[in-house]
């Protein structure tokens, strides 16, 4: 709470031009990524470095062991880069749900300031300011799979599912179908990956997010007993929090963010496989510097991709104009030569 009275009170409580950029940060492989995450945004937006937290979950019942970031070097060089770390509580989720992070974090960040959230696998390719978010219309990342719910032989299908859903939180169904495509194809129904979600108010958004997945998770609809909610419950969760506040598909232009400002790179291997060459390029950049590579020559998918060169080999193996069109197909070859690591 002291961390986000301060952060508030650094800006005289005043509505901010550019928004508050949020990761979660806790150890083991998310503390690497942001360091990755934190260079690139850093190089992309050199004057925003005030408004760069990472929210970091404190220890408490629902974690094993302490999910702090314990690298002492590590930790200073975030901050030295000019990530301000947040600590937040985990009530609901902790270590058996660690997806819920995001969904708790929320409370960390300064009330009624806009904020824009990523997860820490991401790179940051060009300045935010190119983005013209508007934040009374939020949004998530349309780039995904089919990969929740799953459909059984002989049902329920995706208008029972999804509908139950709409009904539960009192919302309208109908408004949020894209019916450019057919009844039950999963496309025609709202469904986000988590990878990036903005809007006005972190703590309007983060309450809402926090009762919706809660109430699926506890009591999921009649429609939803077969389904499973691990790992998926964040974007089960996630478009009906967009719709209900006003958001939906496409309320930036396509191809900014997990485009050409942004890229959700998710595992390295998949980096090198189908991301731009201007992914790499910056990736290959913010991790030159000998006090970053020092840090993630710690972390084996760091070491071996980008120093010991084998996500070139990786990058080799495919045509970016002709990618196999399932994510799973592109994993399973990169499996093959034992080259998938995360």
């Amino acid at each position: 709470m002291a961390s986000r009275q301060a952060a508030a009170g650094a800006r005289g409580g005043t509505a901010p031009q550019i928004p508050n950029v949020l990761a979660v940060v806790q150890a083991g492989r998310l503390q690497f990524e942001a360091l990755v995450f934190v260079a690139s945004f850093l190089r992309a937006n050199p004057d925003h470095a005030g408004r760069l937290f990472l929210a970091e979950p404190q220890p408490g019942p629902l974690w094993p062991s302490d999910p702090r970031v314990r690298n002492a070097a590590l930790r200073a060089e975030l901050e030295e880069m000019g990530a301000t770390f947040l600590p937040f509580e985990s009530r609901h989720f902790g270590a058996a749900y660690p997806n819920g992070n995001k969904i708790e974090a929320l409370a960390a960040l300064p009330e009624g300031e806009p904020f824009v959230f990523f997860d820490t696998d991401t790179l940051h390719l060009d300045s935010l300011s190119r983005v013209p978010f508007d934040f009374d219309r939020p949004t998530a990342s349309i780039r995904r799979e089919a990969t929740w719910p799953t459909i059984e032989l002989y049902g329920p299908g995706y208008n029972a599912i999804w509908g139950s859903l709409y009904a539960r939180f009192g919302l309208d169904f109908e408004s949020s179908l894209d019916t450019a495509w057919p009844d039950e194809y999963w496309q025609r129904y709202l469904y986000f990956n988590a990878g990036f979600f903005f809007y006005r108010c972190p703590k309007i958004f983060g309450e809402r997010f926090l009762e919706y997945a809660l109430s699926i998770r506890d009591d999921p609809p009649e429609e939803l007993v077969c389904q499973t909610f691990d790992p998926w419950l964040d974007q089960v969760a996630l478009p009906l929090v967009i719709h209900g506040l006003g958001g939906g598909r496409n309320t930036l232009p396509e191809g900014l963010l997990d485009g050409e400002v942004t890229c959700h790179w998710r595992a390295l291997p998949l980096l090198y496989a189908r991301e731009s060459d201007a992914a790499v390029a910056v990736l290959e950049e913010v991790t030159a510097p000998n006090r970053i590579k020092k840090l993630l020559k710690d972390y084996e998918p760091f070491k071996r991709m980008v120093y010991q060169g084998k996500g070139k080999r990786v990058r080799a193996m495919f045509d970016r104009e002709h990618l196999p069109r399932r994510e799973a197909m592109i994993r399973n070859r990169i499996r093959k030569e034992g080259l998938w690591l995360r």
